[in-house]
């Protein structure tokens, strides 16, 4: 099952959300300019990548259930 790319992919997507939104948490409780510029940009990115995660697992899971 860890051979299968799109494994790999969903695995590799999640992380990648996972590292958005703990750096989004974390600008927001930090405060500052920094937040104040660019937290809805980080959490914009967070919902796309997010979206291609849930794309990527329910394919994966509808590949897997065609046989």
């Amino acid at each position: 099952m860890f051979s299968d790319p799109l494994v790999i992919f969903a695995a590799i997507a999640c992380l990648l959300v996972l590292a958005i939104l703990l750096f989004g948490i974390g600008t927001f409780a930090k405060g500052g300019e920094f937040n104040k510029r660019n937290a809805n940009k980080i959490m914009r990115w967070r919902l796309g990548v997010q979206f291609v995660a849930v794309v990527v697992i329910a394919g994966f899971a509808w590949l897997r259930s065609k046989g």
